[in-house]
C-alpha cells in the first residue's frame, strides 16, 4: 500500500509540473524537455519504490499511474468543470491578425513557433490567420478569414 500512496503523490506531483512546462505536445518538446521528462521518470521511480526491487513493486506503481491517468481522463471527458481546472481552457494566441503577446508569454509559445504552425496549415503570414486558438491537448487551432472579408479586404 506504501507504494500506490508514493505513486499517487509522485503522479500528482509530475502532473503538476508537466502543466507548469506548458502544452507542448510531445513532438513540439525541446531536446532538452524531453530529456527532463524522460529523467524525471527515472528518478522519481527510486522515489516511489523505495527499497523495493521486486517485479511486483513496480508493476504496482506502474498500474498506479496508469489507473490515475484513466481516471483523470474519465473525469475530464465527463465533467467540463473538472476539464477546464484540470487542462484550462483554449487560449487564444492570435486574433485578427495580431498576436496576443501576453497570452503567448504565458503559455511559452513564441511568435516562430505560431508561423511554422501556420505554414503547415497553409498561411503565409500573421495577417493570414483570423484566429489562432491553443488548444488544451497543446495543438494550435487556425481559423481563417471568411471570403467575404477577403473580398473587402481587397476592394479597399
Amino acid at each position: 500500500m506504501d507504494i500506490v500512496l508514493r505513486a499517487a503523490i509522485a503522479f500528482v506531483v509530475l502532473w503538476l509540473l508537466t502543466k507548469a512546462a506548458g502544452r507542448a505536445t510531445l513532438g513540439e518538446l525541446s531536446s532538452f524537455d524531453l530529456l527532463l521528462f524522460i529523467t524525471m521518470g527515472d528518478l522519481i521511480q527510486q522515489g516511489i519504490t523505495g527499497e523495493d526491487r521486486t517485479l511486483t513493486g513496480g508493476l504496482v506503481a506502474v498500474a498506479t499511474f496508469a489507473l490515475l491517468a484513466v481516471t483523470f481522463n474519465l473525469v475530464v471527458s465527463r465533467w467540463s468543470k473538472a476539464s477546464r481546472l484540470l487542462e484550462g481552457p483554449p487560449i487564444i494566441l492570435v486574433a485578427d491578425g495580431r498576436a496576443r503577446t501576453g497570452a503567448m508569454r504565458r503559455q511559452r509559445v513564441s511568435v516562430a513557433e505560431i508561423l511554422s504552425a501556420g505554414r503547415q496549415s497553409g498561411y503565409e503570414n500573421m495577417s493570414d490567420i483570423r484566429l489562432a486558438v491553443l488548444e488544451q491537448d497543446g495543438k494550435i487551432s487556425f481559423f481563417p478569414y471568411t471570403a467575404e472579408h477577403a473580398q473587402s479586404a481587397d476592394q479597399e
